[in-house]
Protein backbone atom coordinates (compact mmCIF):
# COMPACT_ATOMS: atom_id res chain seq x y z
CA UNK A 1 0.00 0.00 0.00
CA UNK A 2 1.28 3.45 -0.95
CA UNK A 3 1.97 5.86 1.88
CA UNK A 4 0.98 9.52 1.66
CA UNK A 5 4.59 10.53 0.84
CA UNK A 6 5.01 7.89 -1.85
CA UNK A 7 1.62 8.79 -3.35
CA UNK A 8 2.70 12.44 -3.47
CA UNK A 9 5.95 11.47 -5.22
CA UNK A 10 4.03 9.37 -7.75
CA UNK A 11 1.68 12.28 -8.43
CA UNK A 12 4.60 14.65 -9.04
CA UNK A 13 6.23 12.10 -11.36
CA UNK A 14 3.01 11.72 -13.36
CA UNK A 15 2.77 15.51 -13.79
CA UNK A 16 6.41 15.77 -14.90
CA UNK A 17 6.08 12.92 -17.39
CA UNK A 18 2.79 14.31 -18.71
CA UNK A 19 4.23 17.75 -19.37
CA UNK A 20 7.37 16.25 -20.86
CA UNK A 21 5.27 14.21 -23.31
CA UNK A 22 3.14 17.25 -24.25
CA UNK A 23 6.14 19.54 -24.78
CA UNK A 24 8.03 16.90 -26.74
CA UNK A 25 5.20 15.92 -29.09
CA UNK A 26 3.37 19.20 -29.67
CA UNK A 27 5.97 21.90 -29.11
CA UNK A 28 9.26 20.24 -30.08
CA UNK A 29 8.94 17.31 -32.49
CA UNK A 30 6.37 18.95 -34.73
CA UNK A 31 8.45 22.12 -35.44
CA UNK A 32 11.58 20.01 -36.02
CA UNK A 33 9.76 18.15 -38.80
CA UNK A 34 9.19 21.33 -40.84
CA UNK A 35 12.65 21.11 -42.50
CA UNK A 36 13.26 24.84 -42.45
CA UNK A 37 15.74 27.02 -40.67
CA UNK A 38 13.67 27.99 -37.62
CA UNK A 39 14.67 31.31 -36.03
CA UNK A 40 15.70 31.36 -32.39
CA UNK A 41 12.75 33.67 -31.63
CA UNK A 42 10.41 30.76 -32.37
CA UNK A 43 11.84 28.78 -29.46
CA UNK A 44 11.47 31.83 -27.25
CA UNK A 45 7.77 31.78 -28.13
CA UNK A 46 7.57 28.06 -27.37
CA UNK A 47 9.09 28.60 -23.92
CA UNK A 48 6.66 31.46 -23.31
CA UNK A 49 3.80 29.21 -24.43
CA UNK A 50 4.84 26.45 -21.99
CA UNK A 51 4.96 28.96 -19.12
CA UNK A 52 1.49 30.22 -20.07
CA UNK A 53 0.06 26.69 -20.22
CA UNK A 54 1.59 25.81 -16.85
CA UNK A 55 0.10 28.93 -15.31
CA UNK A 56 -3.34 28.18 -16.80
CA UNK A 57 -3.25 24.49 -15.85
CA UNK A 58 -2.30 24.88 -12.21
CA UNK A 59 -4.21 28.12 -11.74
CA UNK A 60 -7.34 26.33 -12.90
CA UNK A 61 -6.69 23.35 -10.61
CA UNK A 62 -5.82 25.31 -7.47
CA UNK A 63 -8.11 28.33 -7.74
CA UNK A 64 -10.72 28.54 -10.51
CA UNK A 65 -12.24 25.06 -10.28
CA UNK A 66 -12.37 24.86 -6.43
CA UNK A 67 -13.62 28.43 -5.98
CA UNK A 68 -16.25 28.48 -8.72
CA UNK A 69 -17.04 25.10 -10.35
CA UNK A 70 -17.09 23.10 -7.10
CA UNK A 71 -19.09 25.85 -5.43
CA UNK A 72 -21.81 25.56 -8.07
CA UNK A 73 -20.97 28.89 -9.79
CA UNK A 74 -20.93 27.34 -13.26
CA UNK A 75 -21.78 30.48 -15.25
CA UNK A 76 -18.99 32.45 -13.54
CA UNK A 77 -16.61 29.55 -14.20
CA UNK A 78 -17.46 29.50 -17.92
CA UNK A 79 -17.18 33.29 -18.13
CA UNK A 80 -13.74 33.18 -16.53
CA UNK A 81 -12.63 30.50 -18.98
CA UNK A 82 -13.67 32.73 -21.90
CA UNK A 83 -11.90 35.76 -20.38
CA UNK A 84 -8.74 33.77 -19.71
CA UNK A 85 -8.86 32.36 -23.24
CA UNK A 86 -9.02 35.83 -24.80
CA UNK A 87 -6.29 37.08 -22.46
CA UNK A 88 -4.13 34.03 -23.25
CA UNK A 89 -4.41 34.49 -27.02
CA UNK A 90 -3.85 38.26 -26.71
CA UNK A 91 -0.64 37.74 -24.72
CA UNK A 92 0.69 35.29 -27.28
CA UNK A 93 -0.02 37.70 -30.12
CA UNK A 94 1.61 40.57 -28.20
CA UNK A 95 4.72 38.49 -27.41
CA UNK A 96 5.05 37.31 -31.02
CA UNK A 97 4.82 40.87 -32.33
CA UNK A 98 7.28 42.01 -29.66
CA UNK A 99 9.95 39.63 -30.98
CA UNK A 100 8.85 40.05 -34.66
CA UNK A 101 8.08 36.35 -34.91
CA UNK A 102 5.40 36.56 -37.65
CA UNK A 103 7.85 38.27 -40.04
CA UNK A 104 10.69 35.88 -39.17
CA UNK A 105 8.53 32.79 -39.65
CA UNK A 106 7.18 34.13 -42.97
CA UNK A 107 10.70 34.60 -44.27
CA UNK A 108 11.71 31.14 -43.03
CA UNK A 109 8.90 29.47 -45.02
CA UNK A 110 8.83 31.96 -47.93
CA UNK A 111 12.36 33.31 -48.49
CA UNK A 112 11.52 34.62 -52.01
CA UNK A 113 8.35 36.53 -51.05
CA UNK A 114 7.80 39.95 -49.49
CA UNK A 115 6.31 39.99 -45.98
CA UNK A 116 3.19 42.09 -45.47
CA UNK A 117 2.86 43.43 -41.86
CA UNK A 118 -0.32 42.53 -39.98
CA UNK A 119 -0.79 39.20 -41.75
CA UNK A 120 -1.15 36.23 -39.33
CA UNK A 121 -1.47 32.48 -39.72
CA UNK A 122 -5.03 31.64 -38.65
CA UNK A 123 -4.10 27.98 -38.24
CA UNK A 124 -1.53 28.99 -35.60
CA UNK A 125 -4.13 30.86 -33.55
CA UNK A 126 -6.51 27.89 -33.77
CA UNK A 127 -3.69 25.66 -32.52
CA UNK A 128 -3.12 27.96 -29.53
CA UNK A 129 -6.84 27.97 -28.69
CA UNK A 130 -6.93 24.17 -28.86
CA UNK A 131 -3.93 24.01 -26.52
CA UNK A 132 -5.73 26.36 -24.13
CA UNK A 133 -8.91 24.26 -24.17
CA UNK A 134 -6.86 21.07 -23.73
CA UNK A 135 -5.10 22.57 -20.70
CA UNK A 136 -8.42 23.73 -19.21
CA UNK A 137 -10.13 20.38 -19.87
CA UNK A 138 -7.36 18.19 -18.43
CA UNK A 139 -6.83 20.44 -15.40
CA UNK A 140 -10.57 20.46 -14.66
CA UNK A 141 -10.66 16.66 -14.91
CA UNK A 142 -7.59 16.32 -12.67
CA UNK A 143 -9.11 18.69 -10.08
CA UNK A 144 -12.37 16.72 -10.15
CA UNK A 145 -10.56 13.41 -9.64
CA UNK A 146 -8.48 14.86 -6.80
CA UNK A 147 -11.62 16.18 -5.11
CA UNK A 148 -13.33 12.81 -5.50
CA UNK A 149 -10.30 11.01 -4.04
CA UNK A 150 -10.13 13.47 -1.14
CA UNK A 151 -13.85 13.14 -0.45
CA UNK A 152 -13.64 9.35 -0.69
CA UNK A 153 -10.65 9.26 1.66
CA UNK A 154 -12.48 11.50 4.13
CA UNK A 155 -15.59 9.34 3.91
CA UNK A 156 -13.57 6.18 4.57
CA UNK A 157 -11.80 7.86 7.49
CA UNK A 158 -15.12 8.95 8.98
CA UNK A 159 -16.59 5.47 8.45
CA UNK A 160 -13.57 3.89 10.16
CA UNK A 161 -13.83 6.31 13.07
CA UNK A 162 -17.54 5.53 13.35
CA UNK A 163 -16.86 1.79 13.28
CA UNK A 164 -14.08 2.04 15.86
CA UNK A 165 -16.28 4.15 18.11
CA UNK A 166 -19.19 1.75 17.73
CA UNK A 167 -17.00 -1.29 18.38
CA UNK A 168 -15.60 0.32 21.52
CA UNK A 169 -19.13 1.02 22.67
CA UNK A 170 -20.24 -2.54 21.95
CA UNK A 171 -17.24 -4.03 23.77
CA UNK A 172 -17.87 -1.75 26.71
CA UNK A 173 -21.42 -3.10 26.85
CA UNK A 174 -20.32 -6.72 26.61
CA UNK A 175 -17.90 -6.53 29.54
CA UNK A 176 -20.42 -5.37 32.20
CA UNK A 177 -22.94 -7.79 30.77
CA UNK A 178 -20.53 -10.70 31.19
CA UNK A 179 -19.39 -9.74 34.70
CA UNK A 180 -22.94 -9.15 35.85
CA UNK A 181 -23.96 -12.70 34.92
CA UNK A 182 -20.81 -14.30 36.34
CA UNK A 183 -20.88 -12.43 39.65
CA UNK A 184 -24.56 -13.26 39.99
CA UNK A 185 -23.67 -16.95 39.60
CA UNK A 186 -20.92 -16.74 42.23
CA UNK A 187 -23.29 -14.95 44.58
CA UNK A 188 -25.66 -17.90 44.27
CA UNK A 189 -22.82 -20.30 45.03
CA UNK A 190 -21.95 -18.57 48.31
CA UNK A 191 -25.24 -19.79 49.75
CA UNK A 192 -24.56 -23.39 48.70
CA UNK A 193 -20.83 -24.11 48.83
CA UNK A 194 -18.25 -21.60 50.04
CA UNK A 195 -15.32 -23.65 48.74
CA UNK A 196 -16.80 -23.79 45.25
CA UNK A 197 -17.43 -20.09 45.43
CA UNK A 198 -13.74 -19.51 46.24
CA UNK A 199 -12.69 -21.70 43.31
CA UNK A 200 -15.08 -19.77 41.10
CA UNK A 201 -13.52 -16.47 42.18
CA UNK A 202 -10.06 -17.79 41.24
CA UNK A 203 -11.29 -18.76 37.79
CA UNK A 204 -13.02 -15.43 37.44
CA UNK A 205 -9.80 -13.58 38.28
CA UNK A 206 -8.00 -15.49 35.52
CA UNK A 207 -10.81 -14.62 33.12
CA UNK A 208 -10.68 -10.98 34.19
CA UNK A 209 -7.00 -10.84 33.26
CA UNK A 210 -7.96 -12.06 29.81
CA UNK A 211 -10.68 -9.45 29.54
CA UNK A 212 -8.45 -6.62 30.75
CA UNK A 213 -5.49 -7.40 28.50
CA UNK A 214 -6.94 -9.16 25.45
CA UNK A 215 -10.27 -7.41 25.08
CA UNK A 216 -8.50 -4.09 24.60
CA UNK A 217 -6.95 -5.45 21.40
CA UNK A 218 -8.64 -5.68 18.04
CA UNK A 219 -7.84 -9.37 17.82
CA UNK A 220 -6.39 -12.18 19.91
CA UNK A 221 -5.17 -15.71 19.34
CA UNK A 222 -7.99 -18.18 18.85
CA UNK A 223 -6.23 -20.51 21.28
CA UNK A 224 -6.57 -17.87 24.04
CA UNK A 225 -10.21 -17.36 23.19
CA UNK A 226 -10.80 -21.11 23.40
CA UNK A 227 -9.08 -21.25 26.82
CA UNK A 228 -11.30 -18.41 27.96
CA UNK A 229 -14.39 -20.30 26.77
CA UNK A 230 -13.28 -23.45 28.60
CA UNK A 231 -12.74 -21.45 31.80
CA UNK A 232 -16.19 -19.96 31.45
CA UNK A 233 -17.80 -23.38 30.98
CA UNK A 234 -15.91 -24.77 33.99
CA UNK A 235 -17.14 -21.82 36.00
CA UNK A 236 -20.72 -22.47 34.93
CA UNK A 237 -20.46 -26.15 35.83
CA UNK A 238 -20.14 -25.23 39.48
CA UNK A 239 -23.72 -23.99 39.65
CA UNK A 240 -25.35 -26.74 37.58
CA UNK A 241 -27.39 -29.52 39.10
CA UNK A 242 -27.44 -33.15 38.00
CA UNK A 243 -30.50 -32.41 35.86
CA UNK A 244 -28.32 -30.55 33.34
CA UNK A 245 -26.29 -32.54 30.81
CA UNK A 246 -23.39 -30.81 29.13
CA UNK A 247 -22.27 -31.91 25.68
CA UNK A 248 -19.05 -29.99 25.12
CA UNK A 249 -17.11 -30.58 21.90
CA UNK A 250 -14.44 -27.88 21.76
CA UNK A 251 -11.47 -28.48 19.50
CA UNK A 252 -8.16 -26.86 20.36
CA UNK A 253 -6.95 -24.87 17.30
CA UNK A 254 -3.66 -26.04 15.83
CA UNK A 255 -2.79 -22.93 13.82
CA UNK A 256 -2.07 -19.45 15.13
CA UNK A 257 -5.41 -18.10 13.99
CA UNK A 258 -6.73 -14.83 15.39
CA UNK A 259 -10.23 -13.73 16.30
CA UNK A 260 -11.96 -10.72 17.82
CA UNK A 261 -11.80 -11.20 21.63
CA UNK A 262 -14.88 -12.34 23.54
CA UNK A 263 -16.84 -12.73 20.32
CA UNK A 264 -18.37 -16.11 21.20
CA UNK A 265 -19.10 -15.47 24.88
CA UNK A 266 -22.65 -14.08 24.46
CA UNK A 267 -23.77 -17.29 22.75
CA UNK A 268 -22.50 -19.31 25.72
CA UNK A 269 -24.10 -16.91 28.18
CA UNK A 270 -27.39 -17.36 26.37
CA UNK A 271 -27.15 -21.14 26.74
CA UNK A 272 -26.60 -21.09 30.49
CA UNK A 273 -29.08 -18.27 31.04
CA UNK A 274 -32.04 -19.86 29.24
CA UNK A 275 -31.13 -23.56 29.11
CA UNK A 276 -30.92 -24.42 32.82
CA UNK A 277 -33.76 -25.54 35.07
CA UNK A 278 -33.73 -26.80 38.64
CA UNK A 279 -36.91 -28.89 38.10
CA UNK A 280 -36.59 -30.32 34.58
CA UNK A 281 -33.91 -32.28 32.74
CA UNK A 282 -32.07 -30.32 30.07
CA UNK A 283 -29.06 -30.53 27.80
CA UNK A 284 -26.64 -27.88 26.57
CA UNK A 285 -24.59 -28.50 23.43
CA UNK A 286 -21.48 -26.46 22.65
CA UNK A 287 -19.42 -27.42 19.61
CA UNK A 288 -16.39 -25.60 18.23
CA UNK A 289 -14.46 -26.97 15.27
CA UNK A 290 -11.71 -25.48 13.12
CA UNK A 291 -11.12 -26.61 9.55
CA UNK A 292 -8.26 -24.77 7.87
CA UNK A 293 -9.00 -21.11 8.53
CA UNK A 294 -12.73 -21.57 9.01
CA UNK A 295 -14.32 -21.76 12.45
CA UNK A 296 -17.59 -23.62 12.99
CA UNK A 297 -19.40 -22.82 16.21
CA UNK A 298 -22.70 -24.32 17.34
CA UNK A 299 -24.79 -24.11 20.48
CA UNK A 300 -28.10 -25.68 21.39
CA UNK A 301 -30.10 -25.44 24.60
CA UNK A 302 -33.58 -25.98 25.95
CA UNK A 303 -35.71 -22.93 26.57
CA UNK A 304 -36.90 -22.28 30.10
CA UNK A 305 -38.70 -19.05 30.98
CA UNK A 306 -36.82 -16.71 33.29
CA UNK A 307 -38.31 -15.30 36.43
CA UNK A 308 -39.81 -11.91 35.48
CA UNK A 309 -38.04 -10.20 38.41
CA UNK A 310 -34.59 -11.61 37.65
CA UNK A 311 -31.92 -9.23 36.30
CA UNK A 312 -31.36 -11.51 33.29
CA UNK A 313 -34.95 -11.11 32.15
CA UNK A 314 -34.46 -7.36 31.93
CA UNK A 315 -31.32 -7.53 29.77
CA UNK A 316 -33.42 -8.11 26.67
CA UNK A 317 -30.69 -9.81 24.61
CA UNK A 318 -28.02 -7.11 24.87
CA UNK A 319 -25.12 -9.55 24.44
CA UNK A 320 -26.50 -11.31 21.36
CA UNK A 321 -27.55 -8.06 19.71
CA UNK A 322 -24.09 -6.59 20.22
CA UNK A 323 -22.39 -9.73 18.97
CA UNK A 324 -24.40 -9.71 15.74
CA UNK A 325 -23.40 -6.08 15.27
CA UNK A 326 -19.72 -6.83 15.96
CA UNK A 327 -19.78 -9.65 13.42
CA UNK A 328 -21.26 -7.31 10.81
CA UNK A 329 -18.59 -4.67 11.48
CA UNK A 330 -15.49 -6.84 11.89
CA UNK A 331 -16.28 -9.73 9.54
CA UNK A 332 -18.42 -8.36 6.70
CA UNK A 333 -18.90 -11.00 3.99
CA UNK A 334 -16.81 -13.40 6.11
CA UNK A 335 -19.41 -14.89 8.42
CA UNK A 336 -22.71 -16.69 8.30
CA UNK A 337 -24.86 -16.61 11.42
CA UNK A 338 -28.05 -18.60 11.72
CA UNK A 339 -30.22 -19.05 14.80
CA UNK A 340 -33.74 -20.04 15.65
CA UNK A 341 -36.11 -22.03 17.83
CA UNK A 342 -37.00 -25.67 17.32
CA UNK A 343 -40.65 -25.58 18.36
CA UNK A 344 -40.89 -29.37 18.48
CA UNK A 345 -38.14 -29.85 21.06
CA UNK A 346 -38.37 -26.34 22.53
CA UNK A 347 -34.70 -25.74 21.79
CA UNK A 348 -32.81 -22.63 20.79
CA UNK A 349 -29.95 -23.20 18.34
CA UNK A 350 -27.13 -21.10 16.91
CA UNK A 351 -24.84 -21.90 13.99
CA UNK A 352 -21.89 -19.62 13.20
CA UNK A 353 -19.43 -20.08 10.36
CA UNK A 354 -16.51 -17.64 10.49
CA UNK A 355 -13.70 -17.14 8.00
CA UNK A 356 -10.59 -16.14 10.00
CA UNK A 357 -8.33 -15.36 7.02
Amino acid sequence: MLTSNSSKHVSILVHVLGWFALITVLLLLSPLSWRVDIPIEFWYRQIFLVVMLLFIFYGNISFVVPKFLFEGKILIFLLLIVIFGVFYLGLIIYFENLISLPELMFKAFNPDKVYKPGKRFVSGDVFHILLFLLSIGISTAVASVQKWQKDESLRRELDQQRINTELSYLKAQINPHFFFNTLNNIYSLTNLDVKKAQEALLKLSRMMRYVLYENQKEETLLSKEVNFINDYIELMKMRLSSKVTLNIQIESPKEDLVIAPMLLLPFLENCFKHGVSSQQDSEILVRLEVMGKTLFFETKNHIFPLHPDSPESKENGIGLTNTKRRLALIYPEKHRLKFGIDETNQEYWVNLTLNLE
